[in-house]
């Protein structure tokens, strides 16, 4: 069976979902799980957690990402990108004629996101309410009130204006849609705008250079290549966390997920923990556990996830 993580570069038409099937079918393993939704049309990076390294999901969700996104200005649709119903139209040639769009303004107007607002969730999303997502409740006709959840855009750069479309690199925190961003800056353009493609470049420190398609990875298996070399280790993911081991005589309690008290254990090198600071353990043969926290008050290793 195959652990750690493989960055895969999904391509339009396909799901989550279904790349996680596909890869299921080519690695021939149960044991596959994604670390956040792109948007069937949306390609780009997609880190894949296979074996036990499917208990980082839910880590690798909270991570920063960046996308290379193309706004249709003049467009307003149901799913706020261009796949969907158009809602509403603008004229957004006449309004440049007439001195109400140029430039400057649309520039100034996307830069006014960066940093942190509010923004309400898209009918045409993942998200459950009462148990149901809400795709599944727009796709009845059913529009429901949303609550706006704060998200930050920590950079909007590589601006390219090509009336009516808007070429931008999106740096944002996780939870962020880019096509309501897009919905958003047309709205206070006054034009109206949607989402008319979508790249994801970097999940973290997952980036588009490092990720194989479904057609690779395949490839690579049949012939028999080294798959491996492109499955990145559990314990890579945290290669900025310091490092502990137990000592002998103690490693039979973190076999059993046991917090440790700090005699049980040796730092690497000159680590020094102070309160709530996070660790790649170790057993005293070297092979690695999983992560634990330090809590300062009882001066204990407490597990955050075990991956042994």
């Amino acid at each position: 069976m195959y652990n750690g993580v493989i960055i895969v570069n999904k391509e339009a038409g396909f799901t989550s979902h279904d790349v996680v099937a596909k890869l299921r079918g080519i690695l021939k393993q149960k044991k596959i799980g994604h670390t956040g939704t792109l948007d069937p049309d949306a390609t780009g990076v997609l880190p894949v957690c296979l074996g036990h390294a499917t208990k980082l999901c839910d880590m690798l969700t909270d991570k920063d990402k960046t996308y290379e996104t193309v706004m249709m200005l003049g467009k307003v649709t149901d799913t706020q990108d261009i796949s969907g119903k158009i809602i509403e139209e603008c004229d957004v040639a006449a309004m440049k004629e007439k001195g109400m769009l140029d430039d400057e303004s649309i520039l100034k107007t996307i830069t006014s996101f960066v940093g942190e607002y509010s923004q309400i969730p898209p009918m045409y999303s993942a998200l459950k309410v009462n148990g149901r997502k809400l795709y599944e409740l727009a796709r009845e006709g059913i529009e429901i009130e949303r609550q706006p959840r704060q998200v930050f855009i920590n950079s909007i750069v590589d601006i390219v204006i090509d009336f009516p479309r808007v070429i931008m690199k999106v740096s944002c925190s996780k939870g962020t849609y880019i096509r309501t961003l897009c919905h958003d800056i047309g709205v206070k353009l006054g034009c109206g705008a949607c989402m008319e493609t979508l790249k994801r470049t970097r999940v973290s420190t997952f980036a588009l250079e490092d990720a194989l398609t479904l057609g690779e990875i395949s490839e690579l298996v049949a012939t028999e290549e080294n798959i491996d070399s492109h499955i990145l280790p559990v314990e890579e993911i945290f290669k900025n966390y310091d490092c502990v081991y137990t000592k002998e005589e103690f490693d039979k309690l973190i076999y059993n997920g046991n917090s440790l008290k700090m005699n049980m254990v040796r730092m690497d090198g000159s680590a020094r923990l102070t309160g709530e600071d996070k660790v790649r353990v170790y057993d005293s043969k070297g092979t690695f556990m999983g992560i634990f926290v330090y809590n300062s008050k009882e001066k204990l290793l407490k597990v955050e996830k075990m991956f042994f």
